[in-house]
């Protein structure tokens, strides 16, 4: 059986709240004990509201955010204790896209030099003759002319701005891309095309993708499988068309509802959650989902539930399913 190129055993990132005299006053559980693995040229969707923790996930696998607990392991190599020194060289196989292409990019240097700083970084290229050469491809790697690599990050739309994020993680010849909302900034049109060309080299490359999005519509089109975040945990993971034809978490449910439906003579029925979001510094008990679930019972406000086998690789957490078929309100199909 082969490594998996990321694997996230139990991961945990906790922010202090300011407090007392030598105490935080609490904690916000942005994550809390999230695990799941990618393989090679496979792309896992990490999806869920704003604030439930899926850019947490992501900037902790980058050691952008120190970790509170858990383990990170890069092609079956431990990097979450690793000290900068040693994390340093294993950083160009894990790069970023970040959501918004008009700041992630500096306006103070040429994309030339914008794509040429991870070559010298990491010793990829000897000389300026070859990092032309590399920048130039990398260039119409993305779909931008090569001569395009001597104009200003401004000089490009925000589609063209968000090629060249890409190409600059493909600049270090990485075996992961972490997406982080690296579509939503973008037009409709711009987005498609966007999500085809990560999908292009994603074939081309072997490339693991973990794709951090709120747009289950994006999500359909472009993953293998699909992990949704509550509250800083996960509550359903398993294969796309698995989650997207028989999702067995309320909470899955209600957000696949809200996915515009393409034909107009289709009807789907609404699921329209009660309730706000409850805090992450203060979360309920038992069940995270269980204030605003419309099937929620007794042992949902005392027991958490803990993810469970469902099907083939689909798990979720949800003491419906321990209940009689006849009585599991998530086995009845949704009207529409």
């Amino acid at each position: 059986m082969s490594i998996p190129v990321l694997e996230v055993n139990d991961l945990k990132k906790h922010f202090a709240l300011p407090g007392g005299f030598l105490s935080p006053r609490g904690y916000v559980y942005a994550v809390d004990g999230v695990s799941f693995s990618i393989e090679k040229g496979e792309t896992l969707s990490l999806v869920g509201e704003s604030g439930c923790g899926k850019s947490s996930v992501g900037k902790a696998i980058l050691r952008l955010y120190p970790l509170s607990g858990g383990q990170v392991s890069l092609s079956g190599q431990r990097v979450d204790d690793l000290s900068p020194g040693k994390l340093r060289p294993l950083r160009r196989q894990m790069q970023v896209v970040f959501q918004d292409p008009f700041s992630s990019l500096n306006p103070r240097m040429r994309v030339r030099d914008i794509l040429a700083e991870p070559m010298t970084n990491f010793g990829l290229a000897s000389n300026r003759a070859e990092i032309d050469r590399r920048v130039g491809d990398l260039m119409e790697k993305v779909g931008l002319p090569r001569e395009a690599a001597s104009r200003w990050p401004h000089e490009f739309s925000g589609g063209q701005r968000q090629r060249i994020g890409i190409a600059r993680a493909l600049a270090a010849e990485p075996s992961l891309i972490i997406c982080d909302e690296a579509v939503s900034a973008l037009d409709v049109s711009v987005k498609a095309q966007i999500v085809n060309l990560l999908q292009d080299l994603q074939k081309e490359l072997g490339l693991a993708l973990l794709f951090i999005s709120h747009d289950l519509a994006i999500v359909e089109h472009m993953t293998h499988r699909v992990a949704v975040m509550y509250l800083g945990r996960i509550v359903e993971k398993g294969p796309r068309d698995a989650i997207f034809s028989r999702p067995l978490h309320p909470y899955t449910r209600a957000l696949l509802s809200a996915v515009p439906v393409p034909d107009p003579e289709t009807k789907r029925e609404r699921i329209l959650l009660k309730g706000d979001v409850p805090s992450p510094i203060n979360r309920p008990r038992g069940c995270h989902f269980h204030t605003r679930c419309p099937y929620a019972f007794d042992r949902c406000r005392s027991e958490e539930p803990l993810l469970t086998s469902r099907g083939v690789q689909h798990v979720a957490a949800c003491h419906l399913h321990d209940l009689p078929e006849a009585e599991n309100p998530m086995l009845k199909p949704v009207a529409g």
